[in-house]
């Protein structure tokens, strides 16, 4: 069946569509797409993969053209970025 693999970076991205068996696991997908090849310090141990932007785990099963997606670990605290104007929390809040 067809899946994709994504992984992006603030200065690159990638999407790369494969075939993987019916019985294909997230784990699967990330290791036949060859993406740890491309980005070596990726570390399934330590970042979170996702599904269409649900969190799953690596043994999750797969369907036909699921995004296989892994994610970043978060580069600031959110707390102490200035926030957008607009974006502002009121005092209700």
């Amino acid at each position: 069946m067809k899946v994709a693999v994504a992984y992006t970076e603030p200065a690159s991205q990638v999407w790369l569509n494969i075939d993987v068996a019916d019985d294909a696991s997230v784990q699967d997908a990330i290791h036949k797409s060859g993406i740890l090849n491309l980005y070596p310090h990726i570390d399934l141990n330590a970042q979170r993969v996702g599904v269409f932007g649900k969190a799953v785990k690596l043994e999750a099963p797969l369907r036909a053209g699921d995004r296989v997606e892994i994610y970043r670990p978060i580069s600031c605290d959110p707390l102490t970025v200035p926030r957008r104007p607009g974006f502002e929390l009121s005092e209700d809040e």
